[in-house]
């Protein structure tokens, strides 16, 4: 598809969708999980950055990313603890 139609679609919809009056929280709710899953992804990173002195290194994927948007900084603490301990 070419990507001026789809930019093209996507600034019809949004005034469409906004004088429709689509109820707001299911977009809130979705931009907080987009945010916490963006946050996890930093949170990872860095500890992979940082912990590549200690030899830490937590896989960037799928499971972890959404262990750690779910659980916060303590799903990021369980996953390295869990590398150390168990891998």
């Amino acid at each position: 598809m070419d990507p001026v139609l789809v930019v093209l679609l996507l600034a019809l919809a949004i005034p469409l969708l906004l004088i429709v009056g689509m109820p707001a929280s299911p977009i809130k709710w979705m931009g907080q999980a987009f945010m916490k899953i963006a946050i996890a992804v930093i949170l990872l990173f860095f500890i992979n950055l940082f912990g590549s002195e200690f030899g830490l290194h937590i896989p960037i994927n799928g499971f972890t990313t959404i262990a750690s948007a779910v659980l916060g900084i303590p799903g990021v603490l369980s996953l390295v603890a869990i590398h150390i301990w168990v891998l």
